[in-house]
C-alpha cells in the first residue's frame, strides 16, 4: 500500500492496481484478487489478454453501478457477462466521465515478437494505456507496451503516478522502462508486470534504482 496526495494505491500482482480516496474505488486490470476487496466504482481494462481481462476477478468486485472502460476488442469478449455500463475507449480519446477525466493512450510492441514479424501487442489492435485524472491526481497506467513514440508527447501531461511494466518478454525491459520514465517525468514511477507469469522483483528493483539515479522518484508496491 502506498499513499499519495490523499489516495491509497494498492498493487495486487502483475498490472493489477486499486486506487481509492476511501470513497470511490478504481481498479486497473484486476487479476488474482483475494475476494474481499471493496466493490469497484470504475474498472479499467487495458486489453483482452486473460491476465488483464479476467471475468472471474471482475465478478469479485463488480456491483450494479460499476462502470467498465475498455477497448472494442475486449468488449467483444464480454458476450453477456455483465449488464453494467461499458464505455469504449480508443487511443487518442479524451473524455470527462463524472468525477474523472480519461485519456486513451496507445499500448503496443515495437520489438517483442511472438514469431518473426508478429509482435505480442500489435498497434492496430488499439490496446490501451489510460491517463486518469482523479481528485487532482493524474495517473498513467501504460498497459502492456514498449517505449513507444507516443510517450515523447507525455511530459506535457505532468503525470503524477506512472504505472510502468519492467519484465521484458512481452513489455519493456527495466532499461527500456527507465528510458520511457525518464522521458515522461512522472512525479513517482511504480514498476509493474513482474512476479506473476513473467518477471521478478529484482527487475522492479533494477528499474527503481536506475530511475532514482536520474533524479526521479520510484516506489515498489
Amino acid at each position: 500500500m502506498f499513499n499519495y496526495k490523499g489516495l491509497e494505491i494498492k498493487r495486487f500482482c502483475h498490472d493489477s492496481f486499486l486506487v481509492s480516496d476511501g470513497n470511490k474505488y478504481l481498479y486497473f486490470d484486476p487479476f488474482k484478487l483475494h475476494g474481499d476487496e471493496p466493490k469497484a466504482d470504475y474498472i479499467f481494462v487495458s486489453h483482452e489478454h486473460f491476465d488483464h481481462f479476467s471475468p472471474d476477478d471482475i465478478h469479485k468486485i463488480i456491483k450494479d453501478s460499476t462502470v467498465l472502460f475498455m477497448n472494442e476488442m475486449t468488449n467483444d469478449e464480454i458476450d453477456g457477462l455483465y449488464d453494467n455500463e461499458v464505455v469504449i475507449i480508443k487511443p487518442g480519446d479524451s473524455l470527462d466521465f463524472k468525477d474523472l477525466h480519461i485519456k486513451g493512450i496507445s499500448a503496443y510492441n515495437i520489438n517483442k515478437f511472438r514469431e518473426p514479424g508478429k509482435v505480442y501487442h500489435p498497434k492496430e489492435d488499439n490496446k490501451l494505456g489510460f491517463i486518469i485524472t482523479f481528485k487532482g491526481v493524474k495517473i498513467y497506467h501504460t498497459g502492456d507496451t514498449d517505449f513507444i513514440p507516443e510517450m515523447n508527447d507525455l511530459p506535457k501531461e505532468k503525470i503524477d503516478l506512472l504505472f510502468i511494466p519492467v519484465s521484458g518478454t512481452y513489455v519493456m525491459t527495466p532499461s527500456e522502462a527507465v528510458e520511457a520514465a525518464a522521458v515522461i517525468k512522472a512525479d513517482i514511477s511504480i514498476p509493474m508486470h513482474y512476479g506473476t507469469i513473467v518477471g521478478e522483483k529484482k527487475q522492479a528493483e533494477e528499474f527503481a534504482e536506475n530511475i532514482r539515479k536520474k533524479g526521479l522518484k520510484s516506489e515498489i508496491i
